[in-house]
């Protein structure tokens, strides 16, 4: 499902270069749920944008869906995104767009016919235990909706591929919690789950699968829970 061969990425700035990660092997199976996690700086982040392709190794090759990326070309990557969810700290919501309207917005960039959105969008709020709200926009929620809201727009296309990059960073334990156990039942429907976070608690907790970067180099890969930041 996803690949990363030797993997290095290395930033060019005024101080000289700076190698973000070093020779990264890694391989997620179909259907995993698996953390990444690690301190500031470590390469969390760039590990994110390149599974995304924001960026392009500087080294090595990414597989995801049996595909290089690699060797995608520029306008093959909108399509190539279509099947990743992307879920972020910030929620990324249209903030003058209501709940529904947020996640409709997703269906339609991919063409799908106005009476499938109706129900794909309400099926996926009674998911996210939001259907009830479809009608509010982004301001009248809390956090801990909004970011519900988030996850429903990142799985309403069935992505094989959901990608949560510090997602319950802006929420408060009981959310925290809650977003996870949402993570943990989008996973259970057979979608691959990757978070990449530095909450402690919530690893611990989940007792999934946890990566470990520092310094751009995996120095532990844990098949279940709990890891010690190194």
């Amino acid at each position: 499902m996803i690949v990363l061969d030797h993997v290095s990425k290395t930033y060019q700035g005024n101080q000289g270069s700076i190698q973000a990660l070093k020779d990264v092997s890694l391989s997620i199976d179909k259907g995993e749920f698996v953390f990444v996690v690690g301190l500031s700086g470590s390469g969390k982040t760039t590990l994110f944008r390149l599974l995304l392709k924001e960026m392009e190794p500087t080294s090595g090759n990414i597989f995801m869906n049996n595909k290089n990326i690699g060797k995608l070309r520029r306008d093959q990557i909108p399509k190539f995104r279509r099947g990743i969810g992307v879920v972020f700290q910030d929620f990324k919501l249209l903030k003058n767009r209501t709940v529904f309207e947020n996640i409709a917005f997703a269906q339609r960039i991919i063409g799908v016919p106005n009476r499938r959105i109706k129900k794909n969008v309400m099926d996926v709020l009674k998911l996210v235990g939001l259907q009830d709200k479809y009608r509010a926009k982004p301001s009248e929620l809390s956090g801990g909706e909004q970011q519900r809201v988030a996850l429903a727009r990142a799985i309403v296309n069935n992505p094989p591929v959901l990608l949560a990059d510090e997602p319950t960073g802006n929420l408060d334990p009981t959310n925290s919690t809650e977003i996870m156990k949402l993570l943990e039942k989008i996973n259970k429907r057979g979608t691959t789950v990757v978070v990449v976070t530095h909450n402690t608690k919530i690893v611990d907790e989940m007792q999934k699968r946890v990566v470990n970067l520092n310094q751009g180099e995996i120095v532990s890969d844990e098949k279940k829970g709990g890891y010690v930041y190194v």
